[in-house]
C-alpha cells in the first residue's frame, strides 16, 4: 500500500516530513489532491455527507456532484442514520483516475467549534487506513490534512494525530494500557491543548 499525504500548506508539509521521515510508504506531495493520480482520495467531510465546502467542494466538482448524493443516501441508510468520527466509508466514484472514494469524516457537522483542540484527525486517520487496507482494488490513497481547513487544527498537531494512527495500523504498534493513567497519557499526547479536567 503506498499513502500519499497531500496538501497545500507548506507548515503541514513540514510536520509530516518530521513525523513520517522513516515510513517508506509514505510519500509527501505538496499540491493540489484534486490533481492527484490515486486508487482512492479521501474526503475528510461530515457525519452527514455534505460535499459542498472546502476541499470537498473541490473533490465534487472534481469527481461529480452526484457523488455527494450517493454519500448521502448511503449514510441515511445506516444504521446510526450517521457516519460517526472514527468510522467511514468507501464508495466507488466513476472515474478512472481516482475509482474510490473514502469518506472519513472529522466533524459531526461543519464547524471550526472545539475541532483544533480534539483528537478527531487521528480517530479519522485510523478509520482511513483500516479502509484502504481491507479494499481489495485500492493499493493507494491520497490523503489530505485532517482538521486543518475548516476544524484550523495546527498543522503539527494533525500530523502528529497521523503519525500516532499510522503506528498504531500500519506499523501494528497498538496500545496496551496498564492503567487509566497510561490511557490519559497516551490521549494527552494526541493534543496537548485538549482538556483533559475542568476543574
Amino acid at each position: 500500500m503506498k499513502y500519499l499525504l497531500v496538501d497545500t500548506n507548506p507548515k503541514l508539509i513540514q510536520a509530516w516530513q518530521e513525523f513520517f521521515t522513516e515510513a517508506a510508504d509514505v510519500t509527501i506531495i505538496e499540491g493540489d489532491i484534486t490533481r492527484i493520480k490515486a486508487d482512492a482520495i479521501v474526503s475528510p467531510a461530515n457525519s452527514f455527507g455534505f460535499m459542498d465546502g472546502s476541499l470537498d467542494h473541490a473533490l465534487s466538482e472534481r469527481l461529480g456532484w452526484d457523488l455527494e448524493k450517493k454519500l448521502q443516501q448511503i449514510i441515511k441508510n445506516l444504521p446510526e442514520g450517521e457516519l460517526l468520527i472514527g468510522s467511514a466509508l468507501t464508495l466507488e466514484t466513476g472515474d478512472p483516475e481516482i475509482p474510490f472514494l473514502i469518506s472519513a469524516p472529522t466533524m459531526r457537522i461543519p464547524t471550526n467549534f472545539n475541532i483544533d483542540t480534539s483528537i478527531n484527525a487521528y480517530l479519522a486517520m485510523k478509520a482511513i487506513l483500516l479502509h484502504a487496507n481491507k479494499h481489495p482494488d485500492i493499493e493507494s490513497v491520497a490523503i489530505p490534512g485532517l482538521c486543518t481547513g475548516v476544524g484550523r487544527m495546527q498543522p503539527i498537531i494533525c500530523a502528529r494525530q497521523m503519525h500516532f494512527a499510522y503506528q498504531e495500523i500500519v506499523l501494528g504498534k497498538k496500545q496496551d494500557f496498564n492503567n487509566f493513567g497510561e490511557a490519559q497519557k497516551y490521549h494527552w499526547n494526541l493534543n496537548p491543548q485538549g482538556m483533559i479536567w475542568t476543574h
